[in-house]
């Protein structure tokens, strides 16, 4: 095997169109078919679980807090598997490890849906977040390495497209069959599709044709972690993917206690329901990425944040319609946030464009484990004043960071097509070697 350098090269021009999957072929089709279904599964199964905590409560007779570990726990193990997993796929190749990512996740949430006890729920969305992680940043590095530069945005989005839609369905369809079935018929159901959808997946996704094994050494893992942290705006990226992510968890964790509680009384499927309100998420990550491109990513971040603010301030008040709008305003500012936050990182990175990737949905998933548990303690000490004051720091930590980043000095040159470009396209009419000022 032969070593690979700290940083690596990106790829000529000439290697980059030769044999590439390109739009509009065949190949492209079964490609966008394959990671849409991936991304769907793999977003339903770690999200199934948010609408049920009430559900979990009252059967294992566990309190909030240890109810939110069915989704903390999952979370927070594949935050650090991720660091591991691109390791693993340098050297066995990307589609087997997304195949057996799939596969196992789909029979551990059937495995789930079984649970004698509560201990046992909570190893399985243990084993979950170990089995999940082989998928999301592989399947990024597997559309970089296969993809055509020029067809590279349109696939990244229907990937986005199908979590998006999984995160969104996962919820609403176990919410739905829990009210009528219970929980165990819903985590069941949302294992089966899994499944169904892994199987989709292995037979729709082209082997990979430029793929070489790889290794690099841990020594040289922690050196390229070292030079990313020593750039002056990652390290604050990071920090806003952690609060983003674990605001939006928190929200959405115990905003269903709040519903099922008096004076709403909200039923197991009106919970459900609410959850469709995740499909705005669609819609503001381009709209959001799109402003940014046009005014700067420092001129708009910010604006995330302070609809984040607004949302949950709206939430203090006790009609259903204010409920719901803050509920749409704070979904709107998190995909928006996430959407320019994770460019960002990409066109900072230069050639070390994987690692900071891992390391952004490191931050990521951290905060949703660690923030998304944590809450728990505020709901039970205070109600959801508590959890809404909680957000607010956050958001408004959030918001200074953002601030703070619009002094940040652009970069001058970038190297190859970034995580940026992946997400939402290239910049029309510009080539890859130009760097926007942002």
């Amino acid at each position: 095997m032969r070593k690979q350098s700290l940083i690596p090269s990106p790829p000529s021009s000439e290697s980059s169109a030769k044999n590439h999957i390109r739009h509009g072929t065949r190949s492209f089709r079964n490609t966008s078919l394959a990671l849409f279904a991936a991304g769907f599964a793999t977003f339903s199964m770690i999200y199934c679980v948010q609408p049920l905590m009430p559900a979990f409560s009252r059967e294992y007779r566990v309190a909030a807090t240890s109810s939110a570990l069915s989704l903390s726990l999952t979370t927070g193990i594949l935050a650090f598997t991720m660091l591991l997993v691109g390791n693993w796929s340098d050297r066995l190749g990307r589609k087997p490890i997304m195949v057996w990512s799939l596969f196992m996740s789909a029979f551990l949430v059937l495995a789930t849906g079984f649970s004698p006890n509560w201990d046992v729920f909570l190893l399985a969305r243990a084993l979950l977040g170990i089995s999940i992680s082989g998928l999301p940043a592989v399947a990024m590095t597997y559309l970089n390495e296969e993809v055509h530069a020029d067809s590279i945005g349109i696939g990244m989005g229907l990937y986005i497209s199908g979590s998006a839609v999984g995160g969104m369905s996962g919820r609403l369809i176990a919410g739905v069959l829990a009210n009528y079935w219970g929980w165990h018929v819903a985590i069941i159901s949302i294992g089966v599709i899994s499944l169904i959808a892994a199987v989709l997946f292995v037979r729709s996704l082209p082997d990979s044709l430029h793929f070489s094994p790889q290794h690099v050494s841990w020594n040289g893992r922690v050196q390229q972690i070292r030079m990313l942290f020593k750039d002056s705006g990652l390290p604050w990226l990071f920090a806003e993917g952690f609060f983003l992510m674990g605001i939006f968890v928190t929200f959405y964790n115990y905003l269903t206690y709040r519903l099922m509680a008096s004076p709403y009384n909200f039923s197991q499927a009106q919970v459900g329901l609410i959850f469709s309100v995740y499909g705005v998420g669609i819609f503001s990550s381009p709209m959001m990425g799109h402003i940014a491109g046009r005014m700067g990513r420092r001129k708009v971040l910010w604006m995330a944040f302070a609809l984040v603010i607004t949302g949950v301030l709206l939430s203090f008040a006790g009609p259903e319609w204010a409920i719901m709008l803050s509920t749409i305003l704070l979904t709107f500012g998190f995909f928006g946030g996430h959407s320019i936050v994770s460019s960002w990182v990409g066109r900072r990175a230069h050639g070390a464009k994987a690692q900071a990737a891992s390391l952004y949905l490191f931050f990521y998933y951290l905060g949703s484990a660690v923030l998304g548990s944590s809450g728990g303690y505020f709901y039970s000490g205070w109600g959801w004043d508590g959890v809404a004051g909680l957000l607010i720091f956050l958001a408004a930590s959030g918001l200074l960071i953002a601030w703070k980043l619009r002094a940040l000095p652009p970069l001058t040159s970038i190297s190859s097509i970034t995580v940026g470009e992946a997400v939402n396209g290239p910049y029309s009419g510009k080539p890859h070697g130009y760097q926007n000022a942002h």
